[in-house]
């Protein structure tokens, strides 16, 4: 199944976005699993200062993402060029980081994932990764929801992620 192109004919650029904890890594392999699209985890691209900050519990400045997001947009950029659509993750927290994001393609379609507070803590403490629990509040504080007229939907992790997907599917025809 593949959704709608881009009225325009561009390729379509889905950024998986949220807070720590929201499943993004885990959507975006199921979307990839759908679309076969090219894919990408964005924490891939954080400079080793950045994991290290995060990793001692020091949440990240602006001046520290926007390196990373600039990368992240040049990622989509190539692709773009190239005619291919992608999957990326990114917490895109605010509206400022995914203007940046959406200058890799015009096609850009942001996939919000959103949840319960506690259900994110219990998800982070489970896991291995370098973004600690206790950052979660410093995101939460950040975080900017899509506002009406930015491409996307948000959608609920308290789903299961097939039917994540499946519902993200189901509103790009629809877009």
């Amino acid at each position: 199944m593949s959704p709608t192109p881009d009225p325009a004919g561009r390729p379509l650029h889905l950024v998986i976005m949220g807070v720590s904890g929201t499943g993004k890594s885990t959507i975006g392999l199921a979307l990839h699993e759908r679309l076969g699209w090219e894919f990408a985890e964005g924490d891939d691209f954080h400079p080793q200062a950045n994991v290290d900050k995060m990793t001692s519990g020091r949440p990240l400045m602006d001046e520290d993402r926007w390196p990373w997001l600039k990368a992240l947009a040049a990622w989509t950029a190539e692709r773009d060029a190239a005619g291919t659509p992608t999957l990326l993750t990114c917490s895109a927290l605010r509206r400022s980081y995914r203007e940046v994001l959406t200058e890799g393609g015009a096609g850009t379609w942001f996939v919000h994932l959103s949840g319960d507070k506690g259900l994110l803590l219990d998800r982070m403490s489970a896991r291995d990764h370098f973004m600690p629990p206790s950052l979660l509040e410093s995101q939460l504080d950040t975080l900017e929801p899509l506002e009406a007229d930015e491409r996307g939907a948000v959608f609920d992790v308290a789903n299961p992620p097939e039917r994540i997907a499946r519902m993200v599917l189901a509103q790009l025809d629809e877009d």
